[in-house]
């Protein structure tokens, strides 16, 4: 399955989703409930596994995505301050990495770029890994790359 059929399934799906909590809230479901439930349904599916397809993405699936959140927004069905997308990944990003970088038992930690001991400081670095070079485009979209990089 690709990114866009699995972004395509999920638009249909929150389609569904958005539809039932337009019907709760015309039978007298509260606000905050309802901003619960879209957080918890949509918001968590939409950023499962984020980590691992959001780098596959293209703009305009990207765009798509955004629209589904800004549509929760403009019916009321999520709060006013909801974060981009885009932010919400990367937040996602910086504590996997955190996760896996800082904890030598992680599953994933093997898989990082093996340490590096600088000897200058001119500035501070989130990470003492070796850089990676971009060879390919999919070592571009890898999650990791991204990240270390």
């Amino acid at each position: 399955m690709s990114v866009t059929e699995h972004i395509n399934n999920f638009i249909a799906s929150s389609a569904q989703t958005i539809h039932a909590l337009r019907i709760l809230r015309s039978h007298g479901m509260q606000t905050e409930s309802i901003h619960t439930i879209y957080q918890a349904v949509v918001i968590a599916k939409l950023t499962y596994a984020s980590s691992a397809w959001w780098g596959f993405t293209t703009a305009t699936d990207r765009q798509r995505l955004e629209a589904v959140i800004r549509r929760g927004i403009r019916s009321g069905l999520s709060s006013s301050n909801q974060l981009d997308l885009a932010e919400i990944v990367e937040d996602a990003d910086d504590n996997l990495f955190s996760e896996v970088l800082y904890n030598n038992s992680h599953v994933l930690n093997s898989l990082l770029p093996s340490t590096n001991t600088r000897t200058y400081n001119l500035r501070q670095i989130a990470h003492n890994r070796t850089l990676v070079a971009k060879t390919s485009t999919l070592t571009e979209s890898d999650f990791y790359l991204q990240n270390v990089i």
